[in-house]
C-alpha cells in the first residue's frame, strides 16, 4: 500500500511540474513576442546635443519638448548635453521631433540609437541567464 501511495504522489508531483512548466513556457512566449504600439504604449528616446548648452537652453528645450503632441515626460541635463523624454509612438515620432527641434531651435542635436551590443548588455537578465535561455527556447519553438 505504501508503494502505491508513493508512486501516486510522484506521479501527481511530476504531472504538476510538467503542467507548471508548460504554463510558464506559454507565459514567456506571450510576454516576449513583439506587439504593435497601442494608445497606452510609451517609448523613451535620447537626444545628444553636439554643442554646449546652459540652464536657459535646457529650460527652453524642455519647454519645447513638453509643448509637442504626444510627449509625456522630459529631462534635460545641461552638464551632459543630453535630453531624455518619453512619448506615445502612436501620436508622434522621435525622429520627427529631433528634426523639428533642429529646425525650430537651431541646436546641433542627434537622436542617440544604441548599438546591438549595447542593447544586448543593457539588461542584467540578458544573454546567458536561465530566464533568457528559457525565453529564447520557447520563442524558437513558436517561430
Amino acid at each position: 500500500m505504501k508503494k502505491r501511495s508513493v508512486k501516486k504522489i510522484l506521479l501527481i508531483s511530476l504531472s504538476t511540474f510538467v503542467l507548471l512548466a508548460a504554463v510558464l513556457a506559454v507565459h514567456i512566449y506571450m510576454v516576449t513576442r513583439p506587439k504593435a504600439p497601442t494608445a497606452n504604449t510609451k517609448v523613451m528616446a535620447r537626444l545628444d546635443f553636439k554643442q554646449a548648452i546652459n540652464k536657459e537652453d535646457a529650460a527652453k528645450i524642455t519647454g519645447w519638448l513638453y509643448a509637442q503632441n504626444g510627449v509625456d515626460r522630459v529631462m534635460c541635463n545641461e552638464k551632459s548635453g543630453i535630453a531624455v523624454f518619453t512619448f506615445y509612438p502612436v501620436k508622434t515620432n522621435a525622429d520627427v521631433l529631433t528634426s523639428e527641434l533642429k529646425n525650430e531651435l537651431h541646436y546641433s542635436v542627434v537622436r542617440y540609437m544604441p548599438s546591438q551590443e549595447e542593447l544586448q548588455s543593457g539588461c542584467p537578465v540578458g544573454a546567458g541567464s536561465f530566464t533568457s535561455k528559457v525565453s529564447s527556447s520557447v520563442s524558437h519553438l513558436f517561430n
